[in-house]
């Protein structure tokens, strides 16, 4: 049993790993259902929408019902975007914000129709249906199912990391109760050494201690002071109430081989 401190909690079943290595390749599950979506067919599908990647996650022993499969979709935050925050959040960025907020919302209910349409139930976990409780938690984070998926890791700053773009990236999700061709999870932190976010947050909120399974959310860093602190600068650099920052993103070294790089956005 491995635990997700940070979630709620999921069963790797790392017995039944290699078995479903192969029963996929011929589309069937363990208990011999047609697998409904190769990962490859709906991660085009998505991406051909406007997704940046799409994984796929396997729920079970997360979720509280029959919904035991995730879909991750994330999309990068352009890199000019990214650039533009050095010094601290400004209207370009907080307009981004939204528009890339409105299109994984789209992306989202795009893809929970696309499993519909194949007769199986799928909620898109889009900002109108998520709802936080406690100390701003959701229950099924975009993040964990990112993580189940294999997308990436938990950064010190409790962002979600990927090698490609760092923590630039907006996270949405869908739960479902179709079968999907599962990535592999991570669960630990490879941000290694490095501190950059720690050092860098004005709220001093992020503790610096390394993500793995077992780590809560709150272990990494304060999210009070770090609304507290997001929330003045918003105010003072664009006169906006909204908790918008935006350093450990623009910091992180993974986002800064991103901003650098000659890949076509």
């Amino acid at each position: 049993m491995v635990v997700y401190g940070m979630f709620l909690g999921y069963n790797c079943k790392k017995h039944k790993k290699n078995i479903h290595k192969v029963v996929n390749l011929a589309g069937f599950n363990t208990e011999g259902r047609i697998v409904g979506i190769s990962r490859g067919e709906f991660a085009d599908y998505l991406i051909k929408n406007g997704a940046s990647q799409v994984g796929l996650a396997d729920l079970s022993g997360v979720s509280r019902n029959n919904m035991n499969s995730g879909v991750s979709i994330l999309l990068r935050i352009p890199k000019d975007v990214i650039r533009s925050i050095y010094d601290g959040p400004n209207i370009e960025y907080f307009n981004q914000y939204n528009a890339l907020n409105n299109k994984l919302d789209h992306l989202a209910e795009l893809g929970a129709q696309f499993i519909r349409a194949r007769g199986y139930d799928a909620v898109a976990q889009a900002t109108y249906f998520v709802k936080e409780f406690g100390n701003h938690r959701t229950e099924i984070p975009h993040k964990m199912v990112a993580t189940l998926a294999g997308l990436g890791w938990i950064g010190r700053s409790a962002l979600f990391v990927t090698k490609k773009y760092g923590s630039a990236i907006r996270l949405t999700s869908i739960i479902t109760n179709m079968e999907l061709d599962y990535g592999v999870p991570i669960t630990k932190s490879i941000c290694g050494d490095c501190n950059r976010c720690v050092k860098a947050c004005p709220g001093k909120a992020i503790s610096g201690k390394l993500w793995d399974v077992d780590t809560d959310r709150d272990e990494l860093f304060d999210p009070i002071k770090c609304r507290k602190k997001a929330r003045q600068l918003a105010k003072e650099r664009i006169n906006k109430e909204i908790t918008l920052c935006g350093k450990c993103i623009e910091v992180c070294p993974y986002t800064q081989a991103y901003i650098n790089s000659n890949d076509e956005e």
